[in-house]
């Protein structure tokens, strides 16, 4: 099946609420910037924090990125205002195991173990977990675990799709990993270092916190940004 991924190619999974408010801002920015939004997150670490997840088409996103990102959204999401209070907006990649929010993130996750919630219940259930066996339109087949149904899940209607962090996918990103520094010819001195860098980024995301939102309302913690890597 070919794999389409645009830039512009639509989001079929997207947030609801506050998220989904912040997303609608987001996602022309990141754009513009050649990025996509792939996911808006808000919770309650450091008081409040608004994770905004985002990637390159090709899948990438280096901190450089990440940073990058940040910095423009910023001023934009201070002059919107969508949050009632005072937050820490982070960029993040997906990480390995990412969301799944357009029709190429099925297509390319055919065969791992996705586990996916439901807005609106397939025959009276919500949650689902099993293998992603077909991309059929924009419905995605669900090849239940054990004693788990088979299913066909529209897009559309899902609140939430994403992929279980497995041996198989932690192996196949150290297999590209591994092709990549041959290719671009990195297996030096430093290859020993490298690896070890490596490692650290399969297991989690690429992270970039920025200051608050509004210096002037109070909040605990650090107002300079800092980068760092790190798990979930």
């Amino acid at each position: 099946m070919t794999e389409v991924s645009t830039l512009s190619e639509p989001r079929l999974v997207s947030e609801t609420g506050l998220a989904a408010r912040i997303g609608a801002i987001a996602g022309p920015v990141l754009e513009g910037l050649g990025y996509r939004l792939v996911r808006v997150r808000v919770s309650g670490a450091d008081g409040c924090t608004v994770q905004i997840m985002a990637e390159r088409p090709d899948g990438t996103m280096a901190i450089e990125d990440c940073e990058a990102a940040s910095r423009a959204l910023s001023p934009v999401l201070d002059v919107a205002d969508p949050v009632p209070t005072a937050y820490r907006l982070e960029m993040s990649s997906p990480g390995l195991d990412r969301y799944l929010v357009r029709k190429s993130d099925f297509e390319r996750a055919q065969g791992e173990i996705v586990k996916i919630e439901m807005a609106v219940p397939v025959e009276g259930r919500k949650r689902f977990r099993g293998t992603i066996a077909q991309v059929i339109d924009d419905a995605v087949k669900i090849e239940g675990e054990g004693s788990e149904p088979d299913a066909i899940l529209v897009m559309s209607d899902m609140a939430e799709a994403k992929l279980v962090l497995t041996d198989k996918l932690i192996a196949e990103s150290f297999r590209r990993d591994k092709l990549k520094a041959r290719v671009t010819d990195e297996l030096d001195d430093s290859a020993d270092e490298s690896s070890e860098d490596s490692a650290r980024d399969r297991h989690g995301k690429k992270k970039y916190q920025h200051r608050k939102k509004d210096s002037f309302r109070r909040e605990d913690g650090p107002t300079g940004p800092a980068a760092s890597q790190e798990g979930d």
